[in-house]
């Protein structure tokens, strides 16, 4: 992507059901203004790490959380999801699997991003293992063996950790959030930090543009 010109930085995370709400919202902004406002995805690491199994507590909590994004957005969720007694709620790998896919098929970020998602919500698919990840970039035409040869190097996992940082430095404190830059310095332009509808975001991308005289 040309940081020159026009672009949104996009700071989500896999296995953030809000981000899977948001889902939509993204595809809208593509459908609206194609390659002359390019999206970034910068991972922001939702559960980085994590090791310990969830308990009742914690599928009440998430449960809760999966519940408020389908009735405000009518995302699909399968609630089989929490009938596991083992799962590890690690967004590290999937993280990292974005993340390679960035590197290796830049086009592809936000489909397989959104693949993922999709995977985890809406299939009750375990986006923790390689062998999942994998499947979904080959499903999708993506580079099988690169992409795994890729999660097996530390470049990886240190690009991923990285985009984490940029994310904290950059003060974000919750996902989705979206962010505009004109490209002609370095100032940016907060679209909306939390999720919110379609409409209301391409409004705001609307006035940013209108603001910064921008022709798209």
């Amino acid at each position: 992507m040309d940081e020159t010109k026009p672009h949104l930085i996009y700071f989500a995370d896999a296995m953030c059901s809000w981000c899977w709400g948001f889902a939509p919202v993204t595809e809208a902004i593509e459908r609206a203004f194609g390659p002359a406002l390019p999206i970034r995805l910068i991972v922001g690491g939702l559960r980085p790490g994590t090791t310990e199994r969830m308990n009742d507590k914690t599928k009440a909590m998430i449960r809760s959380h999966w519940e408020h994004v389908r009735d405000a957005t009518a995302q699909p969720f399968d609630f089989g999801f929490f009938d596991r007694d083992d799962f590890v709620y690690d967004s590290h790998p999937a993280a990292r699997a974005v993340v390679a896919m960035r590197d290796l098929m830049p086009q592809a970020t936000l489909p397989f991003f959104r693949a993922v998602q999709h995977a985890f919500y809406a299939s009750n698919a375990d986006v923790t293992r390689i062998d999942t990840l994998v499947a979904l970039a080959a499903a999708m035409g993506g580079p099988q063996a690169n992409l795994r040869a890729a999660l097996a190097i530390e470049a990886n996992d240190r690009e991923t950790w990285t985009d984490y940082a940029i994310a904290q430095k950059t003060g974000v404190t919750g996902f989705p959030t979206l962010i505009a830059g004109t490209g002609a310095d370095n100032r940016y332009t907060l679209i909306t930090q939390g999720y919110q509808p379609e409409a209301s975001v391409l409004a705001l991308i609307d006035a940013w543009q209108s603001e910064n005289r921008l022709d798209l």
